[in-house]
């Protein structure tokens, strides 16, 4: 079962952006997810209408942050998403005047319910700051300066023909 990574990447996206005091392009964003750029402007295009995100054009234009870190949840981008189920598990559907079905179906439910508010409750508690700081802790631990992975990424932009 195929699993919707689109909370993961776009946070992964956007903590890139924190990453940067201007801003970057689609294209840059795309080196660092190892996607297509296609793909980060549609996400982003979406965040922008739910004000997250603003993007500049023209020379030296690009995508930015358009909120604090602290006051962005994961919630908050789950919305931005479009609010997609967060259970890979469902409901058959096959007989459903059978009342065997109509009992699972309804015990089920109740936990995916159940299961579904816990996590949305605890993506409310998560912000972007939080996740910022455990990448830098991270940073901390394995010895690597801020300033080294901006040459790092200067680098790999300037490979890209960006510069």
């Amino acid at each position: 079962m195929k699993r919707d990574s689109r909370l993961s990447g776009v946070l992964h996206v956007l903590l890139h952006m924190a990453e940067f005091d201007g801003p970057l392009t689609s294209e840059a964003l795309a080196g660092m997810m190892q996607t297509n750029p296609v793909v980060i402007r549609r996400i982003l295009a979406g965040l922008r209408k739910e004000g997250l995100v603003h993007s500049e054009k023209g020379h030296g234009g690009g995508w930015r942050l358009a909120k604090d870190l602290e006051s962005v949840t994961l919630y908050d981008i789950h919305l931005a998403l479009g609010a997609p189920g967060v259970l890979a598990l469902g409901h058959r559907t096959e007989a459903p005047g059978c009342l065997v079905e109509q009992a699972v179906n309804s015990a089920m439910g109740e936990a995916f319910d159940a299961a579904e508010a816990l996590l949305l409750s605890q993506f409310q508690q998560i912000t972007l700051a939080s996740l910022s700081r455990d990448f830098h802790q991270r940073l901390d631990q394995r010895g690597i300066t801020q300033q080294a992975l901006s040459e790092a990424a200067h680098m790999r932009n300037c490979s890209d023909g960006d510069d």
